[in-house]
């Protein structure tokens, strides 16, 4: 079983489904290679990957979340989704339970990308606590974009909601050139002591740790010794990342060939499953 956690789809439709992407501009890798829900599913089925996490295209749709949850609704049996509210706004909460209600899974919260370069200061603020409140009390996992400027933010989230449960997409970013032990990234690896935080590994942190000194399977292992391949999942990032789907797994496996075989199969299957029960709904992972 392989699930990828870091996906997205564009709508064909532009009538359908306006774009209105954070930032103000949308993204250049959505012009360029947009893929539906349609080329997703055959992407998939090509790569020999059995389910997909999609999460909200913020750089093309924004808050609006209807074709990640158009797409949801007609493949079930392949897909989960993430969408994104403005948590700062007096109905962000009422956002949340709209989205939920349509069948979504979790959250995300879009502070820095193509579009918006840099790290919002905005994570932490009060006006968002509502909904991280209700994150909090009902297992909703909040996927974070955002760089490691952004963890001290994440940590006074932490010590106010500390059993929420947060998947930091891209590892949040880290220095890795430096090489093994990775003092550069020592903000992220401090971050293991919370036991609700999750990182998702994809083709961004794989690019960075070739950076340098650095390899992947050494920054591999040493994030799975930190944190525990339970708490690490795959997300391809496709096809925001360049190359197809097929390759994008490949070069995953690549960099975690040297872990045990229960540690891949965490990695690749079940740790996503455990964030989004609905994956276990068709499949015993």
């Amino acid at each position: 079983m392989i699930i990828d956690s870091h996906t997205h789809v564009i709508a064909s439709d532009p009538v359908r489904y306006p774009t209105a992407p954070l930032g103000g501009h949308r993204s250049t890798w959505s012009e360029e290679r947009p893929v539906d829900a349609d080329g997703l599913l055959a992407a998939l089925d090509a790569a020999g990957v059995d389910k997909a996490v999609v999460v909200q295209a913020s750089t093309v749709f924004g808050h609006d979340n209807r074709y990640v949850a158009d797409s949801v609704a007609a493949h079930r049996d392949r897909f989960v989704g993430v969408f994104s509210v403005d948590v700062l706004a007096d109905d962000g909460l009422d956002q949340m339970k709209r989205w939920l209600d349509a069948g979504l899974s979790g959250l995300r919260l879009f502070t820095t990308g193509t579009t918006m370069p840099g790290q919002a200061s905005w994570l932490d603020d009060p006006r968002s606590f509502p909904v991280w409140d209700y994150a909090e009390a009902n297992n909703v996992p909040v996927c974070l974009q955002m760089t490691a400027d952004g963890i001290p933010m994440l940590r006074a989230l932490l010590d106010r909601f500390p059993k929420v449960r947060v998947l930091l997409d891209h590892l949040a970013r880290p220095k890795l050139a430096d090489g093994p032990p990775y003092a550069a990234a020592q903000g992220l690896f401090d971050l293991a002591d919370h036991p609700g935080v999750y990182l998702k590994l994809t083709n961004r942190t794989i690019d960075l740790a070739n950076e340098g000194a650095s390899t992947p399977r050494d920054f591999v292992r040493r994030v799975v010794d930190l944190f525990g391949a339970d708490r690490i999942a795959w997300g391809s990032n496709f096809p925001a990342a360049e190359g197809g789907l097929k390759a994008l797994l490949e070069e995953a496996q690549a960099a975690l060939r040297d872990l045990p075989a229960p540690d891949q199969a965490a990695i690749f299957a079940g740790t996503a499953a455990g964030l989004y029960p609905k994956l276990y709904e068709t499949a015993d992972v």
